[in-house]
């Protein structure tokens, strides 16, 4: 990076006589003193990217405005009657309490406890028969789950604004660690090359990295354009940026799932901060139309053709004719579901889990679940997650400033997604895409950076003003 040079003051008097010396004097850039080489360069390059940082951070701190232009103020939240039970429990004086969602926490809580029972439940037969352990997919999971917990309440402590700081650098790592995909790094498994082999036969998926990249540095930019997001040119802008990180997800990973959550969470951030509904209205219609098109042309044109994903479009649009292969997982599935009830037969006594649907404690364990716990227990997980959307909602209504609501409305969008797509394929609605769902199924990357973007989400909620300060 080259150095700034400092410029005198220059009387005029003093102009031609420089002129006329061939002497910049003062104009030379600063170096230190002695022979230090091209330090100075680097410091004074160190100097400017502080100043860039902080201009960042001005942007992320904009308060939120209102539709006429001003200003807003921030909104006043109310307690819970959870937070407002353990506020006096405290017995501290009003203006010194500190907001903190613990609603949100306790249902992070249960849903994490929930979904290491159920996991046990799922993959206890075949960790038995693979590893000779039952315990061998809880035990990763647990462990990996009390790590994302104490890194969730550390992030919640850190100014969700550093993270605007620095969301270009987080934005360009992620890529770089999905490139690495495609390195001797890479790990192939289940046919899918998707992670990056770590030490002790740990394994990262930079995808999941690339979620939260995606909430920070959109946000960023919308932050950054002001009203120029609401033109077209800051649409396009933002919308390209989109398009550039679901491409590297599908590109680099072959994940396609993640790329199109990827895109859909900077849709709705575009659409969430745009004063107009109708032209998104109009594009989802649109989309709507040119897929039904696209599948049934599918369905004629390439009736043979090898692709794994189109044979999943035809498996899925005829799935009793390709009930031996293509659809085998998704039938079995639905026959767990149908077998169990509205109550289930009992925990622990699914015999779809017995070796039949392959993989069960990943993206087909809510089958399970609705095997031994019933409908009733598909009722409780969606209450749950029902619960944990509606404190993500309230965060973003609630945020301080506009950055923070929009963090807030992107790991909204991303839980949203992910469970609605999971209870969409294994109910047969969709083709199948391999999404998990989240807190439950089984991913030690997918829980960890899950766990980090909940300790944002409640580090925002700490600087949300309570009423009456």
């Amino acid at each position: 990076m080259r150095s700034r040079t400092v410029r005198p003051i220059q009387r005029r008097n003093q102009k031609k006589k420089i002129r006329k010396s061939g002497n910049l004097g003062d104009t030379q850039p600063m170096r230190p003193v002695g022979n230090s080489g091209g330090s100075g360069y680097v410091r004074a390059g160190y100097e400017g990217y502080q100043r860039s940082v902080e201009r960042r951070r001005k942007v992320v701190q904009a308060p939120v405005r209102a539709q006429n232009g001003a200003a807003a103020r921030p909104a006043r939240a109310r307690r819970s009657d959870l937070g407002s039970l353990i506020v006096r429990l405290r017995r501290k004086p009003a203006a010194k309490v500190q907001y903190f969602d613990y609603d949100m926490l306790l249902v992070i809580i249960f849903l994490m406890c929930f979904g290491l029972v159920m996991l046990y439940s799922t993959s206890a037969y075949e960790a038995q028969a693979d590893f000779g352990n039952d315990l061998y997919y809880f035990t990763r999971q647990a462990l990996i789950g009390v790590v994302g917990f104490v890194v969730m309440l550390i992030v919640s402590r850190i100014d969700y604004h550093i993270y605007g700081a620095f969301a270009v650098e987080i934005f360009v790592i992620s890529m770089v660690l999905m490139a690495l995909v495609q390195t001797p790094l890479g790990v192939t498994i289940n046919g899918a090359r998707r992670w990056i082999g770590l030490p002790g036969g740990q394994t990262l998926q930079p995808a999941e990295i690339t979620k939260i990249a995606v909430i920070l540095f959109i946000s960023y930019e919308l932050c950054r354009l002001g009203k120029k997001a609401y033109t077209k040119e800051g649409m396009i802008r933002v919308f390209a940026l989109g398009v550039i990180a679901a491409l590297g997800v599908y590109v680099l990973t072959d994940n396609l799932s993640t790329a199109i959550i990827v895109m859909s969470i900077t849709c709705i951030l575009i659409f969430v901060i745009h004063p107009q509904t109708k032209p998104f209205l109009i594009a989802l219609v649109s989309l709507a139309a040119i897929a039904v098109v696209g599948i049934a042309a599918l369905s004629i044109i390439a009736a043979n053709s090898d692709n794994f994903r189109i044979q999943r479009i035809l498996s899925w649009l005829n799935p009793e004719a390709t009930a031996a292969d293509g659809s085998f997982q998704v039938m079995q599935g639905l026959y767990a579901i149908g077998s169990g009830g509205f109550f289930g037969k009992g925990l622990g006594n699914s015999t779809q889990k017995l070796g039949v649907i392959p993989e069960a404690q990943n993206d087909m364990i809510l089958v399970v679940i609705c095997e031994e716990l019933g409908v009733f227990g598909a009722i409780l997980i969606l209450v749950l997650f029902g619960i944990l959307l509606y404190r993500l909602m309230f965060i973003a209504k609630n945020a301080p400033d506009l950055y923070g609501s929009l963090i807030a409305t992107g790991i909204f969008a991303h839980i949203a997604l992910q469970v609605m797509l999971n209870i969409a394929v294994v109910t047969g609605l969709l083709p199948t895409t391999g999404i998990t769902l989240p807190f439950i199924s089984y991913g030690g990357t997918a829980i960890l950076f899950l766990m980090i973007e909940m300790g944002i989400a409640l580090g925002i909620s700490r600087r949300i003003k309570l009423e009456g300060e």
